[in-house]
């Protein structure tokens, strides 16, 4: 039994009449009449009771009638869901961040505009570091993931750069450099500090770039801790165990613990804000999310 049999089986018991029926249907009446009769036949029961001026359902007929409306309509239901699925305008989409890119206002107002876009799009959102989302992504345990600087490149994994931003010094409250107006610090006047980094698998770009400047300044800093997430790095800032640098938008970490200070001299410590998703995967509800990125990140760079 097939659901066109259902359709055939409602359009008779609603005409009460199989030519009218087969009119509506669009088909001629013996090949309805033989639908009809293979039905009875399939499920072992009469389902009409046939008179010269039309049909009526009998009381198999009857059960049947109002099991049928019930399939039908499900079935209908789940060819629309599919249908806007295949749509890009419903579905479930896993994203994962890092600490420091959900710590960006546009990572949270680009997930607002998107439940306000597509609300039937389901999201389930996680965190992690950035090499065990890139890993996630390659294993197909996500769909996305915004982060920094990608760690790894797995074949299949796309990385965009959305947005840059300057990166801070991140220093703890009375801090000396911190005294007077100067609201920028040069990278070289903090030689002798202390500092605290996000491990290099965690942070390889704004790590490696770190070194390379302080390197070119004539200094190796002085690392005192690594730690794995940048938000640990400033609860430690916070605690005075030492300096940091961040992307911009971590400045709301720990306000009142913490000074930021722009690092005047480091255009190349700029830091992205990417986002990754596996090629394969551009279609239905990721490919509406991404042009969705997309014309978020235009708009936050337009002057």
């Amino acid at each position: 039994m097939e659901l066109k049999h259902l359709r055939y089986f409602v359009a008779v018991a609603e005409a009460g009449h199989i030519t009218r029926a087969a009119a509506r249907l669009g088909m001629q009446q013996p090949p309805l009449s033989q639908q009809i009769r293979a039905l009875e036949k399939s499920l072992g029961t009469q389902l009409f009771d046939r008179h010269p001026k039309g049909v009526t359902l009998t009381g198999s007929g009857e059960m049947l009638l109002a099991d049928s409306r019930r399939l039908l309509e499900e079935a209908d239901a789940v060819k629309t869901r599919m249908r806007a699925v295949a749509a890009g305008h419903a579905g479930v989409l896993t994203i994962g961040f890092t600490s420091s890119a959900a710590a960006h206002i546009f990572t949270p107002r680009v997930l607002r505009e998107c439940r306000q876009a597509y609300p039937h799009i389901a999201l389930q959102i996680g965190e992690d570091h950035a090499a065990g989302l890139t890993e996630a992504l390659a294993t197909r345990k996500l769909h996305c993931a915004f982060l920094r600087v990608p760690v790894a490149k797995p074949p299949g994994v796309v990385f965009e750069t959305l947005l840059r931003e300057p990166v801070l010094a991140a220093l703890p409250d009375g801090h000396a450099l911190l005294a007077g107006a100067q609201r920028s610090l040069k990278l070289e006047q903090l030689r002798d500090e202390r500092f605290i980094l996000v491990r290099q698998s965690g942070a390889p770009g704004l790590y490696a770039n770190l070194l390379s400047l302080c390197e070119q300044q004539g200094f190796t800093p002085q690392v005192v801790h690594e730690v794995g997430r940048m938000t640990t790095a400033l609860s430690l800032v916070a605690a005075g165990e030492g300096v940091t640098v961040v992307p911009a938008s971590m400045q709301g970490v720990h306000p009142q613990a913490i000074g930021y200070r722009l690092l005047k001299s480091a255009r190349s410590l700029d830091a992205p804000l990417t986002l990754a998703f596996r090629e394969a995967d551009y279609h239905g509800p990721l490919r509406s999310f991404i042009e969705l990125v997309r014309q978020s990140a235009r708009r936050a760079v337009e002057p």
